[in-house]
C-alpha cells in the first residue's frame, strides 16, 4: 500500500528581489493578492489535499512569515470586543496548529534543491510534497490535491506539468515523454531550461511536486546542475536512471507565475474578478479602463 502524503514542503528562503524596494522589509511570501498573502494560498491547497506537517525552509530576514502563522492575541480580543466575528473567522484560517509547522534556515542561496534538501531529517523516509508559493494555481479542485489523488494510483514520483510555448522552455524544466496517458505522463527523462531548439517537448515543470524519499538521498550527493546550483529537476531525473518511475500531471486550473511582476498583476485581477464582493465594481472599474484606451486610440 502506497503511503500517505501528509509533509510538504515550502521552499521561501529567496529574497525576491524582483519585487525590489517591497521585499526590502516584507518577505515576497507575505505579499497580498486581494486580501490574502501568497503563501496563505499555498497552505490552503497543501490542507485541502490532506497535508498535515508544514515544513518552511527560510532564510534571515522572513520572521514576518513566522509571524504571520502564529495567534495574535491583542487582535483577536478586540475584534471579539468589537463584535466582529467575521473577521474572527478569516483569522482562523491563519493560525496553525503547535507542533504542526517547522522552519528550517537555508544559509546559503544554493538553488531550490539545496532548499529542498535542507528539510531531509523533517522529511525521513516518507513521500513528501513540494509546493512553490509563487505558482498560484486556481482550479475547482486545487493542483496538489489533483496531484495526490493520482499519487494514490501511480505512486513513485510526480511533477505538475502544463504546456508552454516553445520559445518559453529555455525558463522551465522540459519532460521528455516515454509514454502520454492523457492527464498523466510516463517520463522518460528531463532537461533544465532547454533552448527552444533542444528541447525534448514543451511540457514544462511547474511549482508542485509528489517525491519519493529517494529524491533526498539524490540530493545528498550535492551536485552542481544549471546555474552552478543544486537543481531538484537533477534529482528527480536521478530517479529515471535509477529505474523509478517519474509521472508528469497535467492538473486542471489557470497557473500564475506570482514571481514577476506582471504574473503577480493577472492573478490580482482574476482573483479579484472571481470574489463576488468586488466583482461587478471591479469590473465596471476595467470596462472604463478600456473604454478610456479604445477613445484615445
Amino acid at each position: 500500500m502506497k503511503r500517505k502524503v501528509i509533509k510538504a514542503v515550502f521552499p521561501v528562503a529567496g529574497l525576491g528581489t524582483r519585487f525590489l524596494p517591497a521585499t526590502k522589509s516584507v518577505p515576497k511570501e507575505i505579499m497580498t493578492l486581494v486580501d490574502r498573502p501568497l503563501i496563505q494560498y499555498a497552505i490552503d491547497e497543501a490542507r485541502s489535499a490532506g497535508i498535515e506537517e508544514f515544513i518552511f525552509v527560510t532564510s534571515r530576514g522572513k520572521s514576518a512569515l513566522e509571524d504571520y502563522f502564529d495567534s495574535s492575541p491583542e487582535l483577536e480580543n478586540t475584534l471579539r470586543r468589537k463584535g466582529k466575528d467575521d473577521l474572527l473567522k478569516v483569522l482562523e484560517h491563519t493560525n496553525m496548529e503547535s507542533g504542526a509547522i517547522a522552519y528550517i534556515r537555508q544559509h546559503q542561496a544554493l538553488g531550490l534543491g539545496h532548499a529542498v534538501w535542507c528539510a531531509r531529517r523533517l522529511i525521513g523516509d516518507e513521500p513528501f510534497a513540494v509546493i512553490l508559493p509563487d505558482d498560484v494555481i486556481a482550479g475547482e479542485k486545487s493542483c496538489l490535491q489533483q496531484m495526490v489523488e493520482a499519487y494514490q494510483e501511480t505512486g513513485g514520483s510526480m511533477v505538475a506539468a502544463m504546456e508552454v510555448p516553445y520559445e518559453k522552455t529555455s525558463a522551465y524544466g522540459i519532460l521528455d515523454v516515454s509514454e502520454d496517458m492523457g492527464q498523466k505522463v510516463r517520463v522518460k527523462s528531463m532537461v533544465e531550461k532547454p533552448k527552444a531548439e533542444d528541447a525534448p517537448s514543451n511540457l514544462a515543470v511547474i511549482g508542485r511536486y509528489i517525491l519519493s524519499p529517494d529524491v533526498m538521498e539524490n540530493l545528498n550527493r550535492m551536485k552542481s546542475g544549471a546555474g552552478g546550483e543544486i537543481q531538484l529537476t537533477d534529482a528527480i531525473a536521478d530517479e529515471l536512471e535509477a529505474g523509478r518511475d517519474v509521472f508528469g500531471f497535467r492538473f486542471r486550473g489557470q497557473r500564475f507565475d506570482c514571481g514577476s511582476k506582471a504574473g503577480f498583476l493577472q492573478a490580482t485581477v482574476a482573483f479579484g474578478l472571481a470574489r463576488p464582493e468586488l466583482h461587478d465594481e471591479f469590473q465596471q472599474y476595467l470596462d472604463e479602463l478600456m473604454a478610456l484606451k479604445s477613445a484615445a486610440q
